[in-house]
């Protein structure tokens, strides 16, 4: 009779079979490690959390509960309506007048807004005198009460004897009704708006340029391109993400406008047709003058959902405009593509 021996695999030491094969133990301080490496990021970030459910959240959901309710303010308690108060907010003629107020403030403030702070940011990045006092010069109005930038404007802008008008009539030139005419008004306040927000804006730019390679611009500058062509070619496609991101936190703060229509006459009604009156203005008129909870409650929750349409709107657009660099910020340009 004849045995054969058989060899060890090659998951298998030589010599040491799968029985008195001992577990690995693993020791508490390797075992505590391991904990850490996967919870500790999480309780680093959970303050954040914890925080914004208790200021934010909570608030969020109590007034979509309030909403649904007819809210009596000396008991603290309501009665269940159902969607009676939303069919009541979008029945009313004054949020559409409100809505559209609040557009077109929103557009007639970001578009120039952005286009100035692009303009601001590239001025700054070249190389000037004093970089950091005019840095901190362009942040000055942001620091600003927006109540003091609202009222010394509304004066600028007053009918009869407002700075502006009066130097149009030192011209020779028709004054501007900006309490009485709708467009004018809007462009009165979002002049205030765009004071107050275009330094800031600026700076964000700036350091998006800042952190583009200038090797790139030396390339284009041997390969002949211009000022105007490195901008283009160079400079704007590499702020399309921080753009999206200034074009995002623009819209949600455009489309919650209150200090400035609220401050821009003695009244707070948004004028007396109602030219200036914005939906962040009107929902603290039926919150805070009609003592009325529970409508002011849906408004703001249509103003979110607002919101959170549009911003799905710029996720969809930021999708499209900016391509995954596998963590590149720009791409090296090409160069046979510069001319002058």
């Amino acid at each position: 009779m004849t045995t054969t021996a058989t060899r060890p695999t090659a998951s298998e030491p030589a010599g040491r079979p799968d029985a008195e094969r001992a577990p690995r133990v693993l020791s508490f301080s390797h075992r505590l490690s391991r904990w850490d490496l996967k919870v500790s990021p999480y309780l680093y970030i959970s303050p954040f959390f914890i925080i914004f459910a208790i200021v934010g959240l909570f608030p969020i959901v109590y007034t979509a509960v309030i909403s649904f309710q007819e809210w009596d303010l000396v008991r603290n308690s309501g009665e269940f309506v159902g969607f009676e108060q939303y069919i009541w907010i979008l029945q009313n003629p004054q949020f559409w007048t409100a809505l559209r107020n609040t557009f077109s403030i929103f557009l007639l403030s970001t578009v120039p807004q952005l286009i100035l702070a692009i303009f601001i940011a590239a001025m700054l990045d070249r190389n000037i005198r004093s970089k950091t006092f005019w840095r901190m010069g362009v942040l000055l109005p942001y620091v600003m009460a927006p109540v003091a930038v609202a009222l010394i404007f509304s004066n600028m802008f007053g009918d009869n004897h407002g700075l502006v008008n009066n130097i149009l009539t030192d011209l020779g030139l028709q004054p501007i009704p900006w309490h009485k005419d709708p467009f004018w008004s809007h462009v009165a306040i979002a002049t205030m708006v765009n004071f107050r927000w275009t330094g800031y804006n600026a700076l964000i730019l700036l350091a998006a340029m800042q952190a583009i390679p200038r090797d790139y611009y030396e390339a284009a500058t041997v390969d002949g391109a211009g000022a105007f062509r490195q901008f283009t070619a160079i400079t704007v496609p590499s702020l399309r993400p921080t753009l999206i991101f200034v074009i995002i936190t623009s819209t949600i703060g455009g489309l919650q406008i209150f200090d400035e229509p609220r401050m821009y006459d003695n009244t707070g009604e948004g004028g007396a047709a109602q030219q200036w009156l914005t939906i962040t203005l009107f929902l603290y008129n039926i919150g805070w003058r009609e003592w009325n909870f529970g409508r002011a409650a849906a408004l703001a929750w249509i103003l979110f959902l607002i919101i959170l349409v549009i911003g799905l709107i710029n996720l969809a657009v930021t999708r499209r405009l900016v391509r995954d660099e596998g963590g590149r910020g720009v791409t090296a340009p090409r160069r046979k593509g510069f001319r002058r």
